[in-house]
């Protein structure tokens, strides 16, 4: 690889891909008027004679054009590899960011909101619904590992570790990368179903059992992610006299600290929320489904990532609270987190 400077590798590119379009050997004139490198026939004749010469194309009879040989595929097959290589890296670096970006934000966010009111505050972080596969990268880490790295609309990245008995060649790999992508892209957890799983499992022959382990990540990606909930101001239900009961008041906390009832709640409320079509949801009193929350209003609004991905923010209060100013700050917040979370996304 070393042997060719950039003219070369771009010349050897145009000849591989003009053969793999038409089949037939490729001549100087063809690669000046199919390529941006602006150079003569001439000088195209001189650099294709050089990599005849280093064993990258031949002749396959005299006043032939060149075809791409062994030599050539490969180099040609190695540098697209690593290419999609660095594209996942970047990727994968750009999503660890984004992810750390947002925690530190939406944990922000909800200390703010708790401040604002002297109310107790949760913010759930983006969750999935009805997501669909946006890519699938298979990387080796070892000669008995692969990585399967996910990613799902929203950007969300689901990682696996799949064992292996042997190393897979690059061919192997770059196939097994194809045979997921172009079954996949594009498609939701429901949209996998028993026929192109089968179909798919033919395609990978020996490697079925990658594939397998491949579609089960993107099933968990799903249904096994457990709700980020971040959470602020518990301890601001002291300051009323109603919910400052030592009892009542240690459950509450304790509820905040566990966020196994927030997450129930705020399932109950997306799952609210999908029937009557409304951003605000208040629940007062025994309209709350948590025990600990009886005594308590909890009002809270959706915030959209798009494509699936929504979160729900939540204000927990005195059943005297100011609804006026906690809805204001909700509706206020929910658009702010829309469009700093839609213009990250972007970014």
């Amino acid at each position: 690889m070393e042997e060719l400077d950039e003219r070369k590798v771009k010349i050897l590119n145009a000849i591989i891909q003009n053969y793999m379009e038409t089949g037939e050997p490729v001549g100087s004139r063809t690669i000046s008027k199919s390529s941006d490198l602006n150079l003569s026939s001439a000088t195209i004749r001189n650099e294709m004679s050089d990599l005849e010469e280093l064993g990258y194309i031949v002749q396959p009879h005299t006043s032939a054009g060149r075809i791409p040989s062994d030599k050539g595929y490969r180099f040609y097959v190695d540098h697209l590899i690593a290419e999609k290589d660095e594209e996942i890296s970047d990727i994968k670096d750009l999503m660890i960011e984004k992810t750390e970006k947002m925690e530190k934000m939406l944990k922000q966010v909800v200390k703010v909101l708790a401040n604002n009111t002297q109310y107790a505050t949760m913010i759930s972080a983006p969750a999935l619904s009805g997501t669909k596969v946006k890519f699938v990268q298979l990387s080796q880490v070892n000669e008995n590992q692969i990585l399967s790295v996910v990613m799902m609309s929203g950007n969300i990245v689901k990682n696996k570790l799949i064992d292996v008995d042997e190393p897979l060649n690059s061919e192997n790999m770059l196939k097994l990368n194809m045979l997921l992508n172009t079954n996949l892209n594009g498609l939701t957890v429901s949209d996998i179903n028993l026929a192109l799983i089968s179909r798919m499992k033919a395609q990978a022959g020996e490697f079925e059992g990658i594939i397998e382990q491949v579609l089960q990540t993107v099933a968990e990606t799903i249904g096994d992610e457990e709700m980020e909930i971040y959470t602020s101001g518990a301890t601001n239900i002291f300051k009323y006299p109603e919910l400052a009961d030592s009892q009542k008041a240690s459950e509450f906390i304790s509820a905040f600290e566990e966020k196994e009832e927030l997450r129930n709640l705020i399932s109950d409320i997306e799952t609210d929320g999908e029937k009557t079509g409304t951003g605000i949801q208040v629940y007062i009193g025994d309209e709350s489904p948590i025990q600990t929350m009886k005594d308590c209003s909890v009002v809270t609004a959706t915030y959209e990532l798009g494509e699936g991905v929504k979160g729900t923010i939540g204000i927990i209060g005195p059943k005297r609270m100011d609804y006026k100013n906690v809805m204001d700050n909700l509706t206020h917040l929910k658009n702010q987190l829309d469009q700093m979370l839609k213009k990250a996304d972007e970014t």
